[in-house]
């Protein structure tokens, strides 16, 4: 049976491993983020590869584009096996200056386009007994020594939107599971080498959040893997 995987906000890093490390496994590739240019060379770089790669430009902050997205996905390379949720938007850094209406973008790309796309692939993914993976971030965990962090940084609202992913894939996975639907998130607690967090100072390799991903969609045991 053909296998896809639409992987949303595709860029450098996580993203790019997930698709080498699910192409490998015969996956079909389906790329999804704003830039079109950047989108279309990735897949080609892909396509040159090896693997069968297609591009979906799309704004994840909004809704319908999401789902028009999830749609295209499913016309152009056939039903969704695996949803992977990589998409964030930065802003309200300082909660205590920000316009609100930038929190709300935040939380939208993190949690409110997520519940589309997941709404969009249901039927594909109960059909196929498939997977919604979602990359997570350490802001996100309940410790005030990370609240500081987050302050420090100028990333609150980036740390209250992955407290609320967190707490999405959690309930997603207890809902789905008796669908057949695994639902899983990595949380990273570093810095990505060749990501645009990567100072010079990384000391996490794409690769190796790529394998977690694929050990938690062959094992669909645990809903969380911090790395």
């Amino acid at each position: 049976m053909a296998k896809t995987i639409i992987i949303n906000g595709f860029g450098t890093g996580i993203s790019a491993a997930v698709a080498e490390r699910f192409g490998a496994e015969g996956f079909s590739l389906a790329l999804v983020a704003r830039n079109a240019e950047r989108l279309a060379a990735a897949a080609k770089a892909l396509q040159a590869k090896g693997f069968r790669a297609e591009a979906f430009p799309a704004d994840l902050g909004q809704i319908e584009a999401t789902r028009s997205a999830i749609e295209q996905v499913r016309a152009a390379l056939g039903p969704i096996t695996a949803l992977h949720w990589n998409a964030y938007a930065g802003g309200a850094g300082d909660l205590t200056t920000a316009p609100p209406a930038e929190l709300r973008t935040v939380y939208d790309v993190a949690v409110t386009s997520l519940v589309a796309a997941v709404q969009a692939a249901l039927p594909d993914l109960r059909a196929q007994r498939g997977a919604v993976l979602v990359t997570n971030g350490g802001l996100g965990l309940v410790d005030p020594k990370v609240d500081a962090m987050a302050v420090q940084w100028g990333t609150m609202g980036l740390a209250i939107a992955n407290a609320a992913k967190h707490k999405l894939v959690g309930v997603l996975a207890e809902k789905l599971r008796g669908d057949g639907v695994y639902v899983g998130q990595v949380v990273v607690t570093g810095t990505v080498k060749g990501t645009a967090w990567d100072n010079g100072n990384a000391n996490l390799e794409a690769k190796t959040i790529a394998a977690k991903f694929w050990e938690l969609f062959q094992q669909r045991t645990a809903t969380s893997a911090i790395v």
